[in-house]
């Protein structure tokens, strides 16, 4: 064995030993590209599955999108139960004990896309005829026969069909007739059974696949599997794989798969949950090698040396046109090391190689630099340390020449600054993927300057990171490292930075300052984030792709522009990872549903429709106003105010005043008879006393001095202004004094009624002074209106009652003054 085929026994060694540790499981892929294709609304979304059904929920809404009804015990499906669900794209109904379906029912949804009713008890094909169907999943029922329904041919849209069942062996040519015009892209046929016959052509009637997935097995006859790799290359399909292809402790013998050296057609073999012995891995490989095969991969398989000198694989004479190899999964069934004769010229066209999920430890030294090709060197999900990658006694000075990616995630890697210094090694290296490791920020890091991407998804690291990454870097991704919070500071070393992922961190706001020209594509999804506004993304003016969805977001004002203006193409997971949090009342509710209107939202809007608004709103006001006479009510009440106010006021002042009169009258002769009949019948009437001068003016004295008495001895003055009060002489020495009194005594003391409209003007030069108290002293207004007329009563009676604790009645200091000359008598 040459020095070369040495490494190469090591390497397989050292994967397949380890191994042992890893259990023996399938793993189970869910295909959601049908979940994506119909559900565009959460509210769309109705998941019965393991809810002890017996039949379909009544009452369905008209808008369900997905229906799943998944494990529970519904034996028939009815046409009633379907009616209404015209926009129903997403049916799955596995694991239910399904036995019958109406021919009616599909007939009631014309929108459905997706169908899976695998895992039931059909003993028969359904007949389905939906011309928009483009998945039709049938696999595990119980129907005898691959016999596809006659309707079958109306499926004119569709691209995966999944058939299989344990009761079926047999694959007559007739079965796939009604597909032969179908354009299929993917077939999955089969249901891990072994076949017991296949009839050569059956497959041939395929046209246009792209893709089929066999779940069969063909231990001891593989004569069949020759005459169906013969049909398989009529299709010209360009990926096969093979599913359970020989059942464990199968004996191969002979060469089942020499017909792929004369498929040209066929790019990617897949050998899936089989177990491979190493006299069969020798004769597929051959195959392989003779083929035109460009990527060949072994999925969860399990390797046993079935010969004394294990695996021997000679060198080829012939052109390799294989680049790809995958391992994923390899359980070892003894316990030794394999051993392995192989040269490296065979696998040295290689650009990609994985080995994934193999317990690999060590990586060997003469396969670091014994690939001159490899380009993706994917080693992800085993148990390599710093140690284990860079082994002590290798030689590092020229590895992997021409590697550009390189995936080391869900390893036991740890120290950044250590993988950091070692990364200068690879010349070439432009994508590292560190994620799913126990990675620490523990010193400074120095990165090569070719490396432009890097991958720190799910390592405890916080917010410091940043400054642990090159400014080289343009593409980062963070996901689930602990980050709480995006600062410019951070950002602003990345000039190169086009693809930034924060994903699943705990990342309340995105800063309105963040600037970053460069950047591509930001997902921030599952985060904290309660809204994104214009600001925040107006420093991100190249943005292509934004991921926000699954955060609390607040369905209000906040979330406006986001919702209505936000270019929702650039969102890679719009709409149905975007709901509201908040307010409690829209919980739930998608955000593609939430219409806040532009009124609620926009201030200059809100400004535009107000201020018209209050404009007519106070024109009306006024217009009821004037018609109201307002303004007359208005007067009204501020004469009401004031005294109320002056009231207070001067309480003090009068506190130790007594007056005879509660009001002097001071009018034009030719005004009597609206003060007789009344003003003074009124006020007198409700108990005022009032000095009037043709009554109480005292005979043979001045008239000047009776003036000034009857106005000093008065708590008010109320002058009744009218065209014949300005023409009088003595009213214009009534006013004098009585001003003169208000400003030395009392300031509010003169009170003005305006029997009828005096225009200022119209003032004789004599009254100048009542022109200016006119324009600065609000005055009360005798009205027409009754109604009116009882408010200025009020406001009058109201004015005269302050005085009611000061005054001393006339009728008192009558009787007090006739007292006198009775007490003189008797001293």
């Amino acid at each position: 064995m040459s020095t070369r085929s040495t490494c190469i026994a090591w390497l397989i060694g050292t994967i397949v030993i380890v191994s042992l540790m890893t259990p023996d499981c399938v793993a189970v892929k869910e295909d959601d590209e049908g979940f994506k294709l119909c559900v565009t609304s959460r509210r769309g979304m109705k998941d019965f599955s393991n809810q002890n059904l017996t039949k379909v929920p009544p009452n369905l809404s008209n808008d369900t999108q997905y229906l799943d009804l998944s494990h529970n015990f519904i034996p028939r499906l009815e046409e009633a139960q379907f009616i209404g669900l015209s926009q129903l794209c997403f049916l799955k109904i596995t694991h239910c004990g399904l036995q019958e379906i109406s021919t009616a029912v599909f007939s009631h949804t014309p929108a459905l896309n997706v169908l899976n009713i695998s895992y039931n008890d059909l003993t028969f094909m359904p007949h389905i005829s939906l011309k928009q169907l483009k998945v039709l999943d049938l696999v595990n029922n119980w129907y005898t026969s691959y016999q596809v329904p006659a309707s079958f041919q109306y499926l004119t849209n569709l691209k995966v069909l999944l058939l299989g069942s344990r009761a079926a062996s047999s694959v007559n040519h007739n079965d796939f007739d009604p597909l032969m015009n179908v354009s299929l892209d993917h077939l999955v046929l089969g249901a891990g059974i072994q076949w017991q016959k296949y009839d050569s052509g059956s497959l041939a009637k395929f046209k246009s696949l792209q893709k089929i997935s066999l779940q069969a097995s063909f231990c001891g006859n593989f004569r069949m599997l020759d005459d169906l790799l013969v049909d398989i290359n009529v299709t010209r399909a360009k990926s096969l794989r093979f599913i359970n292809v020989f059942p464990d402790e199968c004996h191969v013998c002979g060469n089942p798969f020499k017909n792929l050296r004369t498929m040209p057609f066929i790019q990617n073999l897949t050998i899936e949950n089989t177990w491979i012995n190493s006299s069969f891995m020798e004769v597929l490989l051959k195959n392989v090698w003779l083929s035109q095969l460009y990527d060949l991969s072994f999925v969860n398989i399990t390797y046993n040396e079935d010969t004394s000198d294990g695996f021997q694989f000679h060198t080829i004479n012939h052109t390799i046109n294989l680049y790809s190899v995958t391992f994923n999964s390899v359980n070892h069934y003894q316990y030794k090391y394999p051993t392995i004769n192989m040269s490296f010229e065979a696998i040295s066209r290689l650009t990609y190689l994985k080995f994934s999920g193999t317990g690999m430890n060590i990586l060997p030294c003469r396969l670091i630099s014994a690939l001159p090709s490899l380009e993706t060197l994917d080693l992800s999900d085993n148990l390599l340390t710093e140690s284990g990658f860079w082994w002590l006694p290798c030689s590092h000075t020229s590895v992997f020449p021409k590697l550009r990616q390189l995936s080391l995630n869900k390893n036991r890697f740890s120290s950044l600054s250590y993988i950091s210094q070692m990364m200068h090694q690879m010349k070439t290296l432009a994508s590292l993927d560190l994620s799913f490791n126990s990675i620490r920020l523990d010193k400074d890091c120095s990165w090569p300057a070719q490396l432009t991407e890097l991958s720190l998804g799910n390592n405890n690291l916080g917010n410091s990171v940043f400054k642990y990454l090159s400014s080289n870097f343009e593409r980062v991704d963070l996901s689930k490292t602990g980050i709480t919070a995006i600062m410019q500071e951070d950002l602003s070393r990345f000039t190169k930075l086009k693809h930034l992922q924060l994903s699943s961190n705990r990342i309340q706001v995105i800063p309105a300052d963040l600037t970053a020209p460069t950047l591509l594509s930001l997902y921030v999804d599952q985060n904290a984030v309660s809204s994104i506004s214009r600001e925040t993304l107006a420093g991100l003016p190249g943005l292509q792709t934004l991921k926000a969805g699954n955060n609390p977001f607040v369905c209000s004002c906040d979330s406006y522009w986001f919702v209505t203006v936000f270019n929702k193409s650039l969102l890679s997971d719009w709409p149905l990872d975007y709901t509201c949090s908040t307010p409690p009342s829209f919980a739930g509710l998608s955000l593609s549903e939430y219409k806040p209107s532009e009124l609620s939202c926009e201030t200059w809007l809100q400004l535009a429709v107000s201020l018209p608004l209050i404009i007519v709103i106070a024109a009306g006001i006024g217009l009821v106003f004037h018609k109201c006479d307002g303004v007359w009510y208005t007067k009204m009440l501020w004469v009401w105010m004031r005294m109320k106010r002056r009231g207070k006021k001067h309480s003090n002042m009068l506190k130790n005043t007594s007056f005879n009169y509660h009001a002097f009258i001071s009018y034009s002769h030719q005004d009597s008879g609206w003060v007789d009949t009344q003003l003074v019948a009124s006020l007198e009437g409700a108990g005022f006393s009032l000095c009037v001068h043709e009554r109480d003016f005292v005979p043979g004295e001045w008239i000047i001095d009776n003036i000034i008495n009857c106005v000093e001895s008065s708590y008010k003055t109320l002058f009744v202004l009218s065209k014949h009060f300005v023409q009088s002489e003595w009213c214009n020495y009534e006013l004098f004094f009585a001003q003169h009194r208000a400003i030395s005594v009392q300031r509010d003391s003169l009170v003005f009624i305006l029997l009828e409209p005096i225009p200022a003007d119209s003032l004789p030069k004599k009254f100048l002074r009542l022109r200016r108290i006119m324009k600065r002293q609000t005055y009360l207004e005798w009205p027409n209106n009754e109604r009116k007329q009882q408010v200025f009563w009020a406001s009058l009676k109201s004015m005269l009652r302050m005085a009611d604790k000061s005054i001393v009645l006339k009728d008192v200091a009558l009787a007090i003054s006739d007292t006198v000359p009775l007490l003189t008598d008797q001293v």
